[in-house]
C-alpha cells in the first residue's frame, strides 16, 4: 500500500514528509533521507519498500516542495540547503515518527542516499533516539557530523567508481568513526558508480549491488530495531 504526505512540527514551524506504514499497522521506525534531487518518487518508493518489510518509514521533505531531475539544479539546491533548518526538520521528523501510533520501536533507524547519506550521519549524531544509521555514499561539504555523539552502529555503503565519494573518502569516514570509538562497517561495491541504488537512473543503477545493499540495510535494522 503506497504511503501519503503528512505534516509535522519542526521547532515551531510546519514541515512535510512522505510516510509509508506496514500492512499490519505496527513496526519499527525508519527515517529515509533524500538525495540531492529532492523528495522524488524514488525516495517515496524506498519508503514503500520499507513498509512492505514491516517498517514505518518517513522521508522528510528537506527542500520544502522543490525537486529537480537536472544535476546542475540539484547541486544548487544541495548547496543552498539551510543546515540549521534541516537539523530542525530532521529532529521534528524523528519526534513525529517516534510518537506515531504505529511505531513499535524505542529507537529509530536512519538511511540516506548521496546528500542524504551525510545527513543521515548528521541526524544520528544529533538524536539519541537513532539507534542505527545506513549511509549510502554520503556527501555534503557543509555537514560535519560529530561521530563521538553516535548512539548506534553505522553501515557505510559505497561505490568503487564513485567520483564524488571515492573509496579513499569512504575509508577516511570509516577510520574517523572508529577513532571516535563507535561501531562501523563499510562495504565498497566493485565496478559500480555513485547512485547505484537508484533504480530510476539506468545510467548508474546496478541491480546486484543494490540488492545486496538492501539486504545489509535490512539486516542492520532488524538487529538493532526489532528487539
Amino acid at each position: 500500500m503506497p504511503g501519503r504526505m503528512v505534516e509535522f512540527q519542526a521547532n515551531g514551524q510546519k514541515s512535510q514528509g512522505y510516510l509509508a506504514t506496514p500492512a499490519g499497522g505496527n513496526g519499527p521506525g525508519v527515517l529515509v533521507i533524500q538525495e540531492w534531487w529532492g523528495l522524488v518518487q524514488h525516495i517515496k518508493n524506498v519508503c514503500d519498500r520499507f513498509a512492505a518489510e514491516g517498517y514505518n518509514a518517513l522521508a522528510p521533505d528537506l527542500y520544502h516542495g522543490k525537486a529537480t531531475t537536472e544535476p546542475d539544479e540539484a547541486g544548487k539546491l544541495m548547496m543552498a540547503l539551510d543546515i540549521a533548518r534541516a537539523e530542525k526538520d530532521l529532529a521534528g521528523a524523528a519526534a513525529f515518527l517516534l510518537s506515531h501510533s504505529g511505531t513499535s520501536s524505542a529507537k529509530l533507524g536512519v538511511v540516506g542516499f548521496c546528500m542524504g547519506g551525510q545527513l543521515a550521519l548528521f541526524a544520528a549524531t544529533l538524536n539519541r533516539s537513532i539507534g542505527a544509521c545506513v549511509n549510502f555514499y554520503g556527501i555534503h561539504p557543509n555537514v560535519k557530523p560529530d561521530y563521538q555523539k553516535l548512539a548506534g552502529p553505522v553501515l557505510g555503503l559505497y561505490a568503487e567508481k564513485d567520483g564524488f565519494v571515492t573509496p579513499q573518502v569512504a575509508r577516511e569516514v570509516e577510520a574517523a568513526i572508529k577513532a571516535a570509538g563507535k561501531p562501523v562497517e563499510v562495504h565498497i561495491y566493485p565496478g559500480v558508480d555513485h547512485g547505484f541504488f537508484n533504480d530510476e537512473r539506468p545510467d548508474v543503477h546496478n541491480a546486484p549491488a543494490a540488492q545486496n545493499a538492501w539486504r545489509r540495510t535490512l539486516d542492520l535494522f532488524t538487529k538493532q530495531l526489532k528487539k
